[in-house]
């Protein structure tokens, strides 16, 4: 399992494929097998870097509220340690807050930038659904049970229905692979602390000086799309994509529709 030193701890790290680096960043609980079934399309273009953040998978598990300045800084140091100066960097749903810090606190590292099912923070972006809200909430009932029911509202109507086989593949993942709770805890802080206003990134966003693209799914309930907007109101040089049927986690459920907007957009000049 390859590991490195990055920002004083290890991270846990996987590259596949050659070419101009993309530096993939997963959300809350996640870490590189998030990407699994996007990086072998991606690699046939690019060298794909995925790794397990602080508090998640196979990287150290430091205790103490996480902030996306604190994993950016991560991010980078690994970056260092694999003597990529530059990437395209793509972060999903939390990796989203970390990539917004990596772009404005690292802007020489960043090449361009994928803001994925995220928001800015603050009092004026749109919150997390009320009925997805209530489900990640309810602590009852079996653990696998709840796991399933966390997996269903985070993905598009109909998903479980259409691809049970992928539903299966996830239940049996997490469950061979539990959240360490401590972990996960911290990685929570990582959102807490753009709660507040003057935390937020929303008037900093403006400093971005990296081609964006914003992208989310339809119909994600955990993330809202209308957050796309406020974002791309707020990046001088972004585009919002929007894919059709899908939810939260598209990068299960529409891999590939999600791969080909990504390439179109890194190929363009």
């Amino acid at each position: 399992m390859p590991k490195t030193q990055a920002n004083g701890i290890e991270l846990y790290y996987e590259t596949q494929g050659s070419g101009e680096p993309l530096v993939l960043i997963a959300g809350i609980g996640y870490g590189a097998w998030m990407w699994h079934k996007m990086v072998p399309q991606l690699a046939d273009d690019y060298q794909v870097v995925t790794f397990d953040n602080r508090g998640a998978g196979e990287s150290d598990k430091p205790v103490g509220g996480y902030t996306a300045q604190l994993l950016a800084a991560d991010t980078a140091g690994l970056m260092d340690a694999l003597e990529i100066s530059k990437a395209h960097i793509m972060g999903h749903s939390m990796g989203g807050f970390v990539a917004q810090a990596l772009a404005l606190d690292y802007p020489e590292k960043v090449d361009k930038l994928i803001l994925s099912a995220t928001n800015f923070g603050g009092p004026r972006h749109i919150p997390i659904t009320t009925e997805a809200m209530a489900v990640l909430t309810d602590m009852t009932g079996d653990p696998i049970e709840r796991l399933r029911r966390g997996i269903l509202v985070s993905c598009a109507p109909g998903f479980a229905e259409k691809q049970p086989q992928v539903v299966e593949e996830w239940v049996s993942y997490r469950v061979q692979h539990p959240l360490s709770l401590a972990g996960y805890q911290s990685q929570l802080g990582v959102g807490l602390s753009l709660i507040p206003e003057s935390a937020s990134f929303e008037k900093r966003l403006k400093d971005i000086n990296a081609p964006t693209l914003i992208l989310f799914g339809e119909y994600d309930r955990v993330v809202p799309p209308g957050n796309a907007e406020l974002l791309e109101n707020q990046i001088p040089d972004a585009a919002v994509k929007i894919l059709p049927g899908a939810g939260h986690f598209f990068p299960f459920e529409t891999p590939q529709t999600a791969v080909s907007v990504i390439l179109e957009f890194l190929g363009r000049e």
